[in-house]
């Protein structure tokens, strides 16, 4: 089938399989690879980008679901190779280890953040719940978020 869409605002057009799923669309023919696959079950969020704004684990949403909508994938977040910021939060306060949960957690963040500017450490952690980290203990990433809601109230851009 002919799949159209906008992924991170760029105009698609593409063959998919019925069964494609969008991680395997993403990663594959369009090399979008920030976009990790762990455990392909829905349950790690590694996997996390925005459909229409809203996050959702790419390796349960077949490519056929995204015709006509918008994607978002951690490609999106920067812009001409500079680092959001959110992801130079995510640096400043460590909130990286070896990388892998790391796109998830960042589409996670930047859904919570578009949708409550000042969010608390409880809504924090509740928009991150999806998303496994084996590495840094959520402390580190915690931080990043709620100092990217601060510099975001001093009128930084996230």
């Amino acid at each position: 089938m002919l799949l159209k869409t906008c992924i991170n605002e760029r105009n698609i057009q593409i063959e998919v399989s019925p069964t494609e799923r969008l991680i395997d669309l993403l990663r594959n023919p369009l090399q979008l690879t920030g976009t990790k696959e762990g455990c392909a079950e829905g349950e790690c969020g590694s996997c996390t980008v925005l459909l229409d704004g809203r996050p959702v684990n790419a390796c349960l949403v077949l490519a056929a679901q995204v015709n006509g909508r918008k994607v978002q994938t951690v490609e999106g977040l920067s812009t001409h190779q500079d680092l959001s910021l959110l992801q130079q939060m995510f640096v400043a306060h460590g909130a990286i280890q070896c990388g892998f949960c790391t796109p998830g957690m960042l589409m996670a963040a930047s859904s919570l953040l578009a949708q409550k500017p000042d969010p608390t450490d409880e809504e924090i952690r509740q928009a991150l719940a999806g998303n496994l980290c084996r590495c840094t203990g959520y402390t580190s990433i915690i931080d990043a978020v709620r100092a990217t809601a601060a510099a975001m109230r001093e009128g930084q851009n996230a």
